[in-house]
């Protein structure tokens, strides 16, 4: 029986691209680059690619978060402070919330039957501004952000230091849940953990295969009651 649910929050609870493409939009205008599609297509693959790196352990998080910013000037041509542009898109992206269809009210009724855990690779600053905009510490007995446990997902020392927190885990009782196959999927197979992909588009799976499925998280309850 199911007792412990690891949830991830972007693209999983919270709609990431529609936050991230507002942010951006606001962020570029600001620093005089208008955000036209190619431009926000750029920074996607960019973007991508540096947090890829952070997942194999090839850049650190303050290598990922300034140089994405970095790179996409010096491939515009232009002199912008990639630092001071960070830090205005981390501000705007912590000041708003969007939940997924069907999200705000599974995590409430999961929240009636399991215990429930936060898992996230993001940033502290603007995921805990993300959470509280949101409404969404009451509904979980504890926060574990990448950047304070010390070590990002997929690394199982991540998934370690989480478990050590937990009073009483088991980890045959409990699910990794999220949308990113490198991060949380492959996370939760390091750990040990049985795992839960939300694939709303229906993508492939590749070579990570997780054990269920589910387009939302509006699906996981229903999930569970079979298990």
């Amino acid at each position: 029986m199911i007792e412990f649910l690891l949830l991830d929050l972007d693209d999983t609870i919270l709609d990431f691209h529609k936050a991230e493409r507002i942010a951006l939009s606001k962020t570029f205008r600001d620093f005089g680059l208008e955000p036209r599609e190619e431009v926000l297509e750029l920074y996607h693959k960019i973007n991508k690619w540096h947090w890829e790196q952070l997942e194999l352990g090839v850049m650190t998080r303050d290598q990922v978060l300034v140089g994405r910013f970095d790179r996409l000037f010096q491939e515009l041509g232009m002199e912008v402070d990639a630092a001071a542009c960070m830090k205005r898109y981390e501000h705007n992206l912590s000041i708003g919330h969007y939940f997924l269809p069907g999200a705000e009210e599974a995590v409430k009724k999961l929240h009636e039957k399991y215990r429930l855990f936060l898992v996230s690779n993001g940033t502290a600053t603007v995921q805990h501004g993300r959470l509280t905009s949101a409404g969404l510490y009451p509904y979980f007995e504890q926060v574990f952000i990448s950047q304070n446990i010390g070590y990002n997902k997929p690394d199982k020392a991540y998934f370690d230091r989480c478990f050590e927190r937990i009073p009483g885990f088991a980890p045959e009782k409990a699910l990794m849940v999220g949308d990113s196959l490198t991060s949380d999927i492959k996370g939760g197979i390091n750990a040990g953990l049985k795992t839960v992909w939300v694939n709303p588009a229906h993508k492939p799976c590749g070579d990570i295969r997780s054990d269920y499925e589910i387009e939302g998280l509006s699906q996981l309850e229903a999930l569970l009651e079979e298990l």
